[in-house]
């Protein structure tokens, strides 16, 4: 598989274990809770296969800009959080950001 699409999904993965976060209730509700922790393996796991051949400060950084930007347009869209003109540029920027990253990086073999 490709590091980048692995990566992408481990990034989705984050959005998934943060946008679950608030549903456990302090990780006393059992469903959210494994679902909690089967995103988090599963998104951890997938930045470990990609880090093999992708630099390490790069694929953080993708990974964790998916996880932001996500979990902040999920938690828009579905926690009624506020969609201000700021928060819309700087997620634009931040997304701008990461696809400059997948641009700019040099991935080895």
């Amino acid at each position: 598989m490709n590091s980048w699409f692995i990566l992408i999904v481990a990034g989705l993965l984050e959005v998934c274990w943060a946008s679950a976060l608030k549903s456990t209730a302090g990780f006393t509700r059992l469903w959210p809770t494994l679902f909690f922790g089967v995103t988090l393996i599963g998104s951890m796991y997938l930045l470990s296969v990609a880090v093999k051949t992708l630099p390490v400060g790069t694929a953080y950084a993708v990974w964790v800009g998916i996880g932001a930007a996500g979990t902040a347009i999920f938690a828009m869209l579905f926690h009624g959080e506020a969609m201000t003109v700021a928060r819309g540029v700087f997620l634009s920027l931040l997304i701008f950001s990461i696809v400059g990253l997948k641009m700019t990086t040099i991935t080895a073999a």
